[in-house]
Order: C-alpha cells, then structure tokens, then sequence
C-alpha cells in the first residue's frame, strides 16, 4: 500500500522505536500487533497529521483569497449605497475573509494605507499626491442637509448661490474637505458663509443639523436613511444634480491574496466607470 519495500518499513519502524525509546510493536511468528504505547503514539500521529492537513488547506485558502483578513478604509456612509452592497457582495464570495474597516481622516488613512496598515482606501476621487493603484467606482449626487424649520427647506433643490452667508458644518473627515472645497471654488472666498469644522462620525454631525446648528454637504446614500428631524434638497449647478465621485486606492506591491478578489470585485460592478484593473 505504502509502495514501499518490506525490509525498508521495517528498518524505518525500529528506528523510529528507538528514536522514541519504546516498543510499538509485538513481534512473533504470528504477526505483529500494536503495543499500549503503540496504540497512544498513533493516536497522537493522526492528530498530528490531521492537524497538517487542516493547516495546508489553511495556506492554501489563504494564497487564493478565500482566507485572512482584509483591512479597508473608509470615508463615507457605509450604512446604504454602493459601498455597504459592495462589502456585501465580497462576504458571501469570500466568507473565509475577516474584512476590517477603520475610520479616520483622510491624511491618516492615506498615512496608514503607505505604511501597510489598511489594504485599501474608498474616499472621494482626486489625490494627485497618490501614485500607487487607484480605480473610479461611483458617483452620487451632492445632497444638502437642512433643520427642519430652515428657510431653505420650501425649495425643491438648493443652488450653490443659495448656500451664500451660510453657517455651514464642515467634517474634516472625507468627503467633508471636498464639499467644503466645491463650495469655495463655487461662491468664492468672499461668501459670506460660517464654516465650522468637526471631526466626528457622519451620524454625529447630521445631530448638530437636526439640532439646528448649522447645514452640511452630504451624498445621496446619507440621505437615503431615515432623519425625521432633517430635509435633504439636491445641489443643482448649471448643468442640473452636483455629484461627487469616489475610488479605491491602494498600493501595487501590497501581496495581501484577499485584496486582488476585493479589487476583482470593484472592477466588475463598477467596469462602465473605469479602465479594467491590472492583472499582476
């Protein structure tokens, strides 16, 4: 069975008695049979190799992706939209794979994604600074939250000269430096608006609006959630909807296998809106 000459099994199994310092064997002109401390060593040599066979398929799983962990970082609503489908869609593909999301601004996400700390950052679109593997996903409109009880609330959508002498509530998380920086480059320096910075959870600052204390910029997927004491109203320009476009970025010589199936993934839903992702 073993394809293995007799004398050879034989030879091999003496020494390795000796090696152990006991009998594993009954020899006699009968045949052979196992000792008491035979039965115990094999016992322990199936749990050994059990345990190695679990430990390959282990690896193995792990080189294709189907095994580890994945650390993602985010700047954006994660609760409704793309992104929470998009995760989705990867856990019942790879349900092996422990995903991680960390939270931060984007300068520490960025930060983190140089040093390998996350695998892959999903934030607004546009860091010329970044020079490693990025991808366009989607885009969503640009929503205005507004109190309840806000003149601008009886306006079926809101345009940017409208927002003028504003006190505006600005995350310093993304995507809240680039809403901020739409509306400057819109309304100029000289609009009149009250900025007040914040670096807090999404939800967070959508109390302060509630609570009254000011309006903020917000995609379409926050507004898709249920806030009985805020009214969200498109952003209009000149051309209709304002929207805001986000991307995967992360870096060509991260080999983590669990990434390339995530970045497989954003590259097939999301294929009408960017050039196909490198095969390496």
């Amino acid at each position: 069975m073993l394809h293995v000459q007799k004398s050879n099994l034989s030879r091999r199994l003496r020494d390795l008695e000796y090696q152990l310092g006991v009998e594993l064997f009954e020899r006699s002109a009968s045949g052979t049979r196992l000792t008491a401390a035979g039965e115990e060593f094999i016992v322990v040599a199936e749990h050994i190799l059990a345990e190695t066979d679990a430990a390959f398929a282990r690896m193995k799983a792990r080189g294709r992706g189907e095994s580890g962990n994945l650390v993602v970082g985010i700047c954006m609503a994660l609760s409704i939209g793309n992104l929470r489908t998009a995760l989705a869609e990867y856990g019942r593909r790879h349900d092996g794979v422990e995903v991680h999301s960390v939270d931060g601004s984007r300068s520490r996400l960025l930060a983190d994604l140089t040093s390998g700390g996350i695998d892959v950052f999903l934030t607004a679109e546009g860091h010329a600074a970044w020079t490693g593997g990025s991808q366009s996903l989607w885009s969503e409109r640009v929503m205005v939250a507004l109190p309840v009880a806000h003149v601008l609330c009886s306006s079926p959508f809101i345009r940017w000269p409208d927002l003028a002498g504003a006190r505006v509530l600005v995350n310093r998380r993304d995507p809240g430096p680039d809403y901020e920086g739409m509306l400057l480059a819109r309304l100029g320096v000289q609009n009149g608006c009250t900025f007040i910075g914040h670096e807090v959870c999404l939800d967070r600052l959508l109390g302060f609006v509630a609570a009254g204390l000011g309006l903020t910029l917000v995609s379409e997927s926050t507004a898709r959630a249920n806030h009985s004491a805020i009214v969200f109203r498109n952003l209009h320009d000149d051309d209709g909807p304002v929207r805001i476009r986000f991307a995967a970025y992360w870096k060509e010589t991260n080999r983590n296998p669990a990434l390339r199936p995530f970045l497989d993934l954003l590259r097939e839903r999301y294929s009408d809106t960017a050039p196909a992702l490198s095969s390496e």
